[in-house]
């Protein structure tokens, strides 16, 4: 490709990133570097999980993304006594025409928001493996295509365990990117009461991104260069979590795709036209801790996932 048509891709791609980014922050204050993540994976066609504390602003980033973008969204709040229909839908008997009709559930949208995962039942989590993982659901023996683009924002608080199912270790490795959003700086929280005074800002969000606009930004992640150097770097930092101290189960393949995408996503929303081993160890946490199994002597003793990917990205040398 001729290297000024890149330059002009990567530009633009930066700049529609921008656009949903600034948007995004005229509702969820002090929380640029999240918002980076999210998007990053956005773009890649990855999926999130965001860990935090209730009232942090997980809901209302992902209601700030939904508004930003002009694509479906639909909120589905779990809870101990959701069923898998409700999430995928169900085929109704139509007396008159004495068929089955099968109505769409609140999967079939673009943009997912699915608030307290871990309060439902494993069988409820279980309908989105497929979803999440082929942009496809089985229902009644018939293949359903989901929407393009699919995206899952999910949501769990890591401090009320009553009630709750946690999520299991093959759908963990679902969500490209794990995060969490932490409290903001008094200043920025007191910005954010006076934007509350009268009405919240998320009431008087528009859109500024449309579907074409989102589906360009996709396909210039995807021509992003990775050379075959940094693909080896970053295979290392998965591989090397297999065989980590205090690790009963390492990060998958799949968490080598993951961190090579966003880093592509990474790139591209800093004007680059290839990767950088910044761009990798930026988000090499995010993407593979979460996928950690860690051994119950390591936990007991304070180790944890993040800090084992921290000391592994530390101890690799970064190719020339």
């Amino acid at each position: 490709m001729d290297k000024a048509i890149t330059e002009n891709h990567a530009q633009s791609g930066r700049e529609i990133y921008q656009r949903i980014s600034n948007n995004i922050q005229k509702v969820v204050k002090g929380q640029s570097a999240a918002i980076r993540k999210l998007l990053s994976a956005f773009v890649s066609g990855g999926h999130v999980l965001l860990e935090d504390y209730p009232g942090t602003g997980k809901t209302t980033l992902a209601k700030a993304l939904a508004l930003s973008v002009d694509v479906s969204f639909k909120r589905i709040q779990f809870t101990p006594d959701l069923l898998p229909s409700d999430i995928l839908g169900i085929s109704m008997l139509d007396p008159n025409q004495r068929t089955f009709h099968f109505h769409e559930g609140p999967i079939f949208a673009n943009i997912i928001l699915a608030d307290e995962i871990n309060r439902s039942s494993p069988r409820t989590q279980s309908a989105l493996l497929e979803a999440m993982a082929e942009f496809q659901v089985s229902i009644d023996g018939n293949l359903h295509k989901l929407k393009d683009p699919f995206f899952v924002i999910a949501t769990q608080n890591p401090v009320e365990s009553r009630g709750t199912y946690p999520l299991p270790e093959a759908q963990m490795d679902r969500f490209a990117v794990q995060f969490s959003l932490g409290y903001i700086s008094p200043e920025d929280e007191v910005n954010l009461l006076g934007d509350q005074i009268h009405q919240h800002p998320i009431d008087t969000l528009q859109t500024c991104v449309n579907l074409e606009d989102l589906i360009s930004l996709k396909q210039q992640v995807k021509q992003i260069r990775i050379s075959e150097e940094l693909k080896r770097y970053l295979v290392d930092i998965v591989n090397a979590t297999r065989s980590a101290e205090g690790v009963q189960l390492g990060a998958s393949p799949r968490a080598s795709l993951a961190l090579m995408k966003v880093a592509q996503a990474l790139a591209l929303f800093d004007g680059y036209e290839f990767v950088t081993p910044e761009h990798i160890q930026e988000q090499a946490v995010s993407v593979i801790a979460h996928r950690l199994v860690m051994e119950p002597q390591a936990r007991f003793s304070g180790r944890m996932a993040p800090g084992v990917v921290e000391e592994i990205i530390k101890s690799i040398p970064v190719p020339a």
